[in-house]
């Protein structure tokens, strides 16, 4: 196979309206077995630009943002809030003061329900799953 196969980027969004993508086939490169079913791509996989070669640099100068502001000729507040960024693209930011109280709380809420019989596990699944998204 060609090179140019290696290096292409996966699109995250559907061209045609924004959706998320998911891949549904894999090819070995090597031997050529396929693989097909439903492979999701991670948060860091979808990231899209400028955001994906930002934390590229972070990983590559092992966090050290000192080192980021000498590469990129940015101030050390710059750095820190387009990490942020970086951060909420990918739906990777820290919960705020607070934020984490509530979810558990509201996670104690949905299990007490399941124990009560109150709802079904899939139901429970289903509830934790959208509060985990929420973040």
């Amino acid at each position: 196979m060609e090179e140019q196969q290696h290096s292409t980027r996966v699109p995250a969004q559907c061209p045609a309206c924004g959706g998320d993508l998911a891949i549904t086939r894999l090819q070995c490169l090597n031997c050529g077995t396929e693989l097909s079913g439903l492979f999701v791509l991670s948060a860091l996989a979808r990231l899209g630009e400028p955001h994906a070669s930002l934390i590229a640099l972070f990983l590559r100068v092992r966090g050290n943002v000192k080192e980021m502001e000498r590469e990129l000729g940015l101030s050390y507040p710059t750095v820190r809030a387009r990490l942020e960024e970086a951060l909420q693209a990918a739906g990777l930011e820290r919960p705020r003061a607070g934020d984490e109280e509530s979810l558990a709380v509201r996670r104690r809420e949905i299990l007490d329900r399941l124990e009560r019989k109150e709802i079904s596990a899939a139901e429970a699944a289903a509830q934790l799953r959208e509060l985990h998204n929420r973040r």
